[in-house]
């Protein structure tokens, strides 16, 4: 009997991953690719919707790779379809950056009161010091020091985390105003280099479904993402 056919790639990521992503796929893997706004990630349920979208739109039976970890639950529920997914089993895109799930578990043991800063969060303004500004406009400064007060005081540093030193370099100023007004709860700041290991394995392991490991998660067609699916042992 013939071999099947391996089914067609589809890219649907975060704009955070869209440099890692286009250096790493081979020109012939996929030409459908689909990278999503930044701020999509501040309301899950309009990660979610948008997500659903986008892999509904897909005509044909495919390899769905979603550029994303669990996100706050924004791909809690996301459906397969008549699709296959491939996901990186992490909880957001700091592990990712980072380069694996054992390097973020490393960083949260040795500073558990860590505050994540990456180019996609400057860039989309999520992030305490746009968040407050934002808050003066619609409650007044009081209320906002009170509100950013209860949401930020238990954070003990704040990192900026990219994947090249060229990132670093140019979102430094903005994260470092950051830092500026963090500090009045006694945050510091620090940087941290990730690397490109968990992209490259994306692509690898898209290319050859074979290789997915224990660090990614594929869900055949008619499957369910789900929250618990994400969940590793102790």
């Amino acid at each position: 009997m013939p071999e099947p056919q391996p089914l067609p790639v589809v890219i649907v990521a975060c704009q955070v991953f869209q440099d890692l992503l286009e250096h790493f796929l081979p020109p012939d893997l996929t030409d459908q690719i689909t990278f999503l706004d930044y701020g999509l990630h501040i309301v899950p349920k309009k990660l979610k919707l948008t997500v659903q979208e986008v892999i509904d739109s897909i005509d044909s039976p495919s390899l769905v790779v979603l550029g994303y970890g669990l996100c706050g639950n924004g791909l809690n529920g996301i459906k397969a379809g008549q699709h296959t997914l491939l996901i990186p089993r992490t909880d957001d895109c700091i592990a990712i950056l980072l380069g694996s799930y054992q390097t973020y578990q490393r960083e949260f043991k040795e500073s558990p009161g860590t505050y994540w800063l990456s180019k996609g969060w400057l860039k989309s303004g999520t992030n305490p010091l746009a968040e407050y500004e934002k808050l003066v406009e619609t409650y007044g400064e009081e209320d906002a020091n009170w509100l950013m007060d209860q949401q930020y005081r238990h954070y003990k540093r704040l990192t900026l985390v990219a994947h090249n030193q060229a990132d670093l370099d140019e979102f430094r100023p903005q994260a470092q105003k950051v830092a500026d007004y963090c500090g009045q709860w006694g945050m510091t700041y620090h940087e941290i280099l990730g690397s490109e290991v968990y992209v490259r394995r994306l692509v690898e392991i898209a290319a050859d479904l074979s290789q997915a490991d224990d660090d990614f998660l594929v869900i055949p067609p008619g499957g369910e993402l789900s929250q618990s699916q994400f969940i590793r042992g102790l």
